[in-house]
């Protein structure tokens, strides 16, 4: 090479592979569809909002936009859509060197004297193409005076003027800019569609990168074709100079990725109880260079393949190999829809933990053993045969007892021989402490209350709990009342902790654990509305009695009506009318 040569630049495939036309943009079948209807019809907007997360083609698409704006060739004069034949301006466009296509990046631009120096331009006709067309990108970041220059030349615009925004926080975008805009929204690209596109850039590249690596990229690129791009770039160097496969393990290897087996294993260890596999697999991931964060968002994409698995079956497909298929159907046998739920809710949670916490490891394994120990609990399921059995009026609600609590708090009523409170058991003259089946060392029961219906409970909360009684009064309608179990009209209105609050009062007053379910209908008035219907009621037959009816009085308002009793000393004269009786005094009569 000589020295006057210069070295040929490497483009990466990011920039490679931009979509030259919309038919080449990939996961926005209705943008282009959109569009495609709009320029046929003539209907074309005079500002365009773009929004979509990062590498997603928003500045991509404001540029083919800007092209078919402004779209011309020998045969063509009007604006058009079909670019699969380069325009006069189309070259100039792409390269951001035409002198009728600004871009402005808002995010180095912020102020207002950078928008006023932009829109002193726009009265000025384009010099060579149809359209003047301003393309600013991170719209969002312009500032409050900012937008307000901006707002009257977007609601009246020159006719040669035409506004395309792109931006990724959308919400941080005036309403009053959005309504003045035709929005589009560009949606990520599926997993499987990216995977497709990358396959298709390897052939072009002539390089062979394992079906495992391209779906490790495509879900590490969360829906981005930038970012798909990039990896695989970073990819291709993996597999050294000699033209050999990019192999899977090397791209895991590059991304900090678990085996995705051991993710199985690790999921079958959490779940059936094995907490102390579980924690070993964990930590052996972490020695090998996986990041926990990384490993918690692959158990949560397993737990979603085995709920599927639960719910579908056989018809259940997986983006998996064969071998890793069986073993998560494997996994959903032995599990309930329940605990698959829980599991799922148990895992989001722990995402946001080990995102967050000084040592990721630590709250990582700290989930792990929160879930095994979740996993030798009953399901949940038990609780709908419990709800079966009340609704059937064979079930007994148990007695929480000293001898009856377990390690975790929660009373057994299989393993416990309690006494209820209201027979307790008394010994017998002459009999032997021993025969019995009572320890001798028995507590004192604590006393509890018997709730029998919704009013007893109300009238059993404390003056610390006027809170409860208003919202319980107020909100609460009946449907079924039984010991151990309510059944009321959904709540719309009230506070979401009403019901946890009314099960911890309950348990409080009975000392057991009681069940309160929500059901659709109509239940029985609160207490409340029976409370104003009363008193309604009561109104009307007061005004109905024949003392209000009779009275002479013009415009009397019925305020209280009352039944006094006739034998008392009160309201009975006494008088003796066999006498004479004396003249009454004119003064006192008066």
């Amino acid at each position: 090479m000589s020295e006057s040569e210069t070295p040929q630049t490497y483009q990466v495939l990011a920039r490679k592979y931009r979509p030259h036309t919309f038919e080449d943009m990939i996961g926005q079948e209705s943008m282009v569809t959109t569009l495609t209807n709009a320029f046929k019809a003539g209907r074309i907007a005079h500002a365009f909002m773009l929004t979509g997360v990062r590498g997603i083609g928003k500045t991509t698409t404001a540029r083919l936009l800007a092209r078919a704006l402004n779209y011309e060739t020998d045969k063509i004069t009007d604006p058009s859509v079909e670019l699969g034949k380069p325009g006069i301006h189309c070259e100039s466009i792409m390269a951001s060197s035409h002198m009728d296509v600004l871009e402005m990046d808002a995010a180095s631009r912020t102020g207002v004297e950078n928008m006023r120096e932009l829109l002193d331009g726009v009265r000025y006709a384009p010099v060579s193409a149809r359209y003047k067309v301003y393309i600013i990108d991170e719209v969002h970041m312009l500032s409050t005076g900012a937008f307000n220059a901006l707002l009257k030349t977007l609601e009246e615009p020159p006719d040669h003027a035409k506004f395309i925004f792109a931006t990724t926080e959308i919400r941080k975008v005036p309403v009053t800019v959005l309504s003045r805009c035709q929005r589009f929204d560009l949606r990520r690209v599926e997993a499987g569609s990216l995977k497709t596109h990358l396959e298709g850039i390897c052939k072009q590249e002539n390089v062979k990168v394992d079906d495992d690596g391209l779906v490790m990229i495509a879900r590490a690129a969360e829906g981005s074709v930038r970012d798909a791009l990039s990896l695989l770039d970073q990819a291709i160097v993996q597999g050294g100079l000699d033209g050999s496969a990019v192999t899977g393990e090397e791209v895991r290897a590059m991304l900090g990725l678990a085996d995705r087996g051991r993710i199985v294993d690790l999921f079958a260890s959490a779940s059936g109880g094995n907490a102390a596999a579980a924690l070993t697999e964990m930590r052996a991931q972490y020695d090998d260079g996986a990041d926990p964060v990384v490993v918690m968002r692959d158990l949560l994409d397993v737990c979603h393949e085995v709920s599927r698995a639960k719910t579908l079956g056989e018809a259940a497909e997986f983006d998996a190999a064969p071998d890793q298929a069986i073993r998560l159907k494997e996994i959903s046998e032995g599990l309930s829809a329940g605990q698959v739920s829980r599991i799922w809710q148990m895992l989001l949670k722990a995402y946001g933990e080990v995102r967050s916490a000084p040592v990721p490891l630590a709250a990582a394994e700290m989930a792990l053993l929160r879930i095994a120990v979740a996993g030798e609990l009953p399901p949940p399921e038990l609780a709908a045969e419990i709800l079966k059995d009340i609704k059937s009026g064979n079930f007994k609600p148990p007695v929480a007892s000293a001898s009856s609590k377990t390690s975790s708090g929660i009373s057994s009523a299989k393993t416990s021989n309690t006494v209820p409170p209201s027979t307790p058991t008394s010994i017998q003259g002459g009999s032997s402490p021993s025969a019995l089946s009572v320890p001798k060392a028995a507590p004192t029961p604590i006393p509890t209350a018997q709730i029998e219906s919704l009013t007893d409970f109300v009238e059993n909360l404390g003056d610390t709990q006027i809170q409860l009684k208003y919202d319980v009064e107020k909100y609460v309608e009946l449907i079924r009342f039984r010991p151990g179990a309510i059944t009321i009209a959904k709540l719309d209105s009230a506070p979401v902790t009403l019901i946890g609050r009314m099960v911890e009062a309950l348990r409080d007053m009975t000392g057991n654990l009681w069940l309160i379910e929500q059901e659709d209908g109509e239940g029985a008035p609160s207490i409340s509305e029976a409370r104003k219907r009363a008193v309604a009621d009561q109104a009307a037959r007061d005004r109905s009695h024949p003392a209000f009816s009779h009275s002479l009085l013009k415009n009397a308002k019925l305020l209280e009506i009352r039944d006094v009793p006739t034998t008392s000393e009160s309201n009975v004269i006494n008088a003796d009318f066999s006498g004479q009786s004396e003249p009454i005094d004119s003064e006192e009569q008066d």
